[in-house]
């Protein structure tokens, strides 16, 4: 799949393709239906499939550096999610006040029609564009009409009478309800990320935990949760999880730290996927480190009834595996820290 970062880098051959326009966060199965129509038509006119996106998100640009909401994709899963459904191209949009401002007539005439060259525009039924939000599905079916390409609406997927949205997702993460989550995602939640060094404070209290760096500024689960590690070399391993501040040991910064059940290993340096299967409970502050061990003692057994009843085998236990075999990680960005390892 090809990454084009801006439309100052699409040239010529990017000229003539079926696209779609939209955030695509979480990629779930209404982002899937889109999809779906988009390969049909490129299979018809014999032509690449293009996702135009956003970064940062709309949402996220207007609501300010200090109430963004929260994201369920960083844009490498993003990225990682469409080129496994077979798109072809991606041209990332870097949205910003000279974006916000765009009238919808112009995002047509200078980027999908004079740069693009779109053939056919498949768009979510509650999809709007350009400034103030002026352009719908009629003022593109009218510019299709004008300069020779198709606009198909794409009618919102439901489940249980409701339509399947990103918002409707994180509502359910926030709400610890991960098993309607997985249901309007196609799978389950998940987090992905390098597993870093700690302070090792879990392994003091008999629970050694891999920190994985988030780089999110909000994360929308937090708590504890019983979870599937998984990466290339490794099977899907459970455990349970812990989404938050700390604020036992005074931490200041969200972490994800995952201890597996009966894992001996080194996974420090590899890039692994965590699964969400089941909430477990809130964080919470523990007046002693004590206290805190003899919590997770219950939240382990917990976690074992209930891989158990849904027969969720634990692996055998592998031998110990060198830091970063098996599975391609790309470069943390400078000057991020270290996480800190303490439920």
């Amino acid at each position: 799949m090809e990454l084009i970062r801006g439309q100052h880098n699409l040239r010529p051959r990017h000229r003539g393709c079926v696209a779609t326009i939209g955030n695509f966060d979480g990629v779930h199965l209404g982002h899937r239906l889109i999809l779906e129509q988009l390969a049909e038509q490129a299979a018809q006119l014999r032509l690449p499939r293009l996702v135009v996106t956003f970064e940062p998100q709309p949402q996220e640009f207007f609501a300010g550096p200090n109430a963004p909401p929260a994201r369920l994709m960083r844009l490498r899963e993003k990225l990682l999610a469409l080129e496994d459904l077979g798109i072809e191209r991606v041209l990332c949009l870097e949205f910003d006040h000279r974006l916000a401002a765009m009238p919808a007539e112009a995002f047509i005439d200078e980027l999908l029609v004079s740069r693009l060259g779109i053939r056919h525009l498949v768009i979510g039924d509650d999809f709007r564009f350009g400034h103030r939000r002026a352009g719908d599905f009629a003022l593109l079916v009218a510019a299709g009409q004008r300069h020779g390409f198709t606009v198909a609406d794409s009618h919102s997927h439901s489940l249980d009478g409701e339509r399947v949205s990103s918002t409707r997702i994180r509502q359910a993460l926030a709400g610890g309800n991960l098993e309607l989550a997985a249901r309007l995602l196609g799978r389950p939640y998940d987090l992905c990320g390098r597993v870093a060094h700690g302070d090792r404070r879990g392994r003091t209290i008999g629970f050694p935990t891999a920190n994985i760096h988030l780089h999110r500024r909000v994360t929308p689960v937090s708590g504890v949760h019983a979870v599937l590690l998984g990466d290339p070399a490794l099977p899907p391993w459970p455990g349970i999880a812990n989404v938050g501040r700390r604020p036992t040991v005074a931490g200041e910064r969200e972490r994800l730290e995952v201890h597996l059940l009966d894992f001996q290993g080194d996974l420090y340096g590899r890039h692994v996927k965590v699964d969400f299967l089941h909430y477990l409970r809130p964080e919470q502050r523990f007046e002693s480190l004590a206290a805190l061990q003899a919590q997770i003692r219950r939240d382990e057994q917990t976690a074992r009834t209930y891989f158990a009843e849904r027969g969720i085998p634990l692996p055998p236990i592998p031998a110990p595996l060198p830091p970063g075999a098996g599975s391609p990680s790309l470069p943390l960005p400078k000057g991020e820290e270290r996480s800190r390892t303490g439920f």
